[in-house]
Parts: structure tokens; C-alpha cells; sequence
């Protein structure tokens, strides 16, 4: 190979080639900084120079917060249904098909079970990269699901959150499930079995308005953006400015909303400790 070949700069790939090749590195959308993929995922997505709490697929949550080899999937066999015949700019049954490919599941939801730091527990994760993690008529029967699973085997239940909200695609079908599944968690309380629920960026809209907030503990992911409406929805229909860091973890925090913000490289070991309090206390009772 003449050296010139070797040495003349190559023109910057397009999205789509090169898919051989693996990407070694992301960068932080925060602080901009480089990283290499591989220490990224070691550091549980977390960006080791500020901190920021990159977003995780519902599969890489499962395997930061559960024992290694516990996990049983329990969702996958209810689909999405376009009962409205629904379109806007595409059919709502196009938008689906694409959001399965990109995420490689039925819709926006995983559950299962397994063990987290030795102690039994069902959970439940919503995934932001399937249509924005919104929430359908699926996502509320696999939560209402893992709710009753969790209820006839006796285990704590945990849901992370990640969610524009309800999926305006299904309408009042959508809506309905802000119900169906606040409903759902009142057999783990009639059983006294602990709900924990963990919000991380974004939890907004009718699943902050549900079973997101009504837990028996509620953990934030530190930065996570977490309410109703969006702060720029709010800032113009009050027409005034927000404070600092409205509407965030730490904000919320403050002010009562959330019960801790952790650190996702400390979820297990925080959730395991208090699981096992909680369920510890209830078999003392």
C-alpha cells in the first residue's frame, strides 16, 4: 500500500455505514468529555468526570440492579393493538413496527424477576428508547401484571420509571391506564408487601400522575427531569420564570416529592438494604 493511501484521510462515515464497525466511545452530554464505551458500562452509565447519569435500555437497568444469572422475564407475549385506526403524520401501526425493531420488544415496558442482593423481588422497567417510554394499554397490563405476580409470591415490587407520559396514540385507552394500574398496587398493599418505585430521566406525565408517585418509597436518579408538564409548558402558561433546577430530582427532593436521590452505583446495595428492613419489619409484625 503506497503511503500516501495510507496516510490520506478518510471522509467522516454517514448514519448507517460501516455497521461492522463497533463504536468504542460516547460522549457525556453534559460535560462533553469522550468515553470509551467499555468503562462507561463498567461504571454503570454513569460519567465518571461529572457525574452525569447517562440513559440506560431497560435490559442494561436489569442488569445493573440484579444479582447476575437471576433474572426471569415474565412480558413479551401482550402486544400493542391500534384499536383507533389512529394516524397523524403515519399510521400509529408504522410508528410500532419501528419502535419493536429499535428496542427489540412488544412495547415500552420489561418485567420480570429475580434477585437483588440475594432477596427476591419482581420488577418492572420502562424503556425510553420504545416511543419515548409512553405509556399504552400494554405498559399498564404488564405493570398491572407484575403488581398481581408480585402479590401471589409474596415479594416486593420495584418500577423504574422513564416516560414522556401516556401514548396520545391510544387516547382515552391510554388515560385509562393511570387507573388500571393504581388499582393493581392495592394487592400489594392489602398483601403488605413494599412497592418501591425509581424515577430516573425523564418521568413526566400521566406516569408521574399514577403508580410512578404512590409508592411506599420513591428513589430518584440524581438529575433526573421528573413532573407533570414539561418546565417550558409551565413557564409559558404561568408566564414567569422557574426557579433553579425546577422540576428535578434534587429539587423535588427538597421539597418532599421524593424520598432519596441515589446514585445509580449504589442502587443495589441502597434498594437491597432497604427491601430487606421492609420486608424484614413485616415478618416481625
Amino acid at each position: 500500500m503506497a503511503l500516501d493511501r495510507f496516510f490520506r484521510r478518510r471522509r467522516p462515515q454517514q448514519k448507517g455505514e460501516g455497521a461492522d464497525m463497533p463504536d468504542l466511545w460516547t460522549q457525556c452530554p453534559h460535560c462533553k468529555e469522550g468515553l470509551y464505551n467499555r468503562d462507561l458500562e463498567a461504571n454503570a452509565f454513569v460519567c465518571p468526570k461529572c457525574g452525569h447519569h447517562l440513559r440506560l435500555d431497560a435490559g442494561k437497568r436489569v442488569d445493573v440492579l440484579l444479582d447476575e444469572g437471576s433474572w426471569t422475564q415474565l412480558s413479551g407475549r401482550v402486544r400493542p393493538v391500534d384499536r383507533l385506526d389512529f394516524k397523524d403524520t403515519e399510521a400509529y401501526t408504522a410508528r410500532l413496527e419501528r419502535a419493536q425493531r429499535k428496542a427489540g420488544r412488544p412495547d415500552a415496558i420489561l418485567t420480570g424477576h429475580g434477585t437483588l442482593d440475594g432477596l427476591p423481588v419482581t420488577l418492572a422497567v420502562m424503556d425510553f428508547a420504545f416511543s419515548g417510554g409512553s405509556m399504552g394499554s400494554v405498559v399498564g397490563e404488564e405493570i398491572a401484571r407484575a403488581a398481581e405476580y408480585a402479590a401471589q409470591h409474596g415479594t416486593p415490587l420495584i418500577i423504574v420509571t422513564a416516560s414522556g407520559g401516556a401514548r396520545m396514540q391510544e387516547s382515552a385507552l391510554s388515560l385509562m391506564q393511570m387507573a388500571k394500574t393504581t388499582v393493581a398496587l392495592d394487592a400489594l398493599s392489602a398483601r403488605g408487601l413494599p412497592y418501591v418505585s425509581v424515577l430516573t430521566d425523564p418521568t413526566t406525565g400521566g406516569v408521574t400522575a399514577s403508580f410512578a408517585t404512590i409508592a411506599d418509597v420513591i428513589v430518584a436518579e440524581p438529575g433526573a427531569l421528573i413532573g407533570f408538564a414539561g418546565p417550558r409548558v409551565i413557564q409559558q402558561t404561568i408566564r414567569q420564570n422557574l426557579p433553579e433546577g425546577f422540576q428535578r430530582a434534587e429539587f423535588l427532593l427538597d421539597r418532599g416529592m421524593v424520598d432519596a436521590v441515589v446514585d445509580r452505583r449504589e442502587h443495589r446495595t441502597y434498594l437491597g438494604s432497604l427491601l430487606g428492613l421492609l420486608m424484614h419489619r413485616e415478618a416481625s409484625a
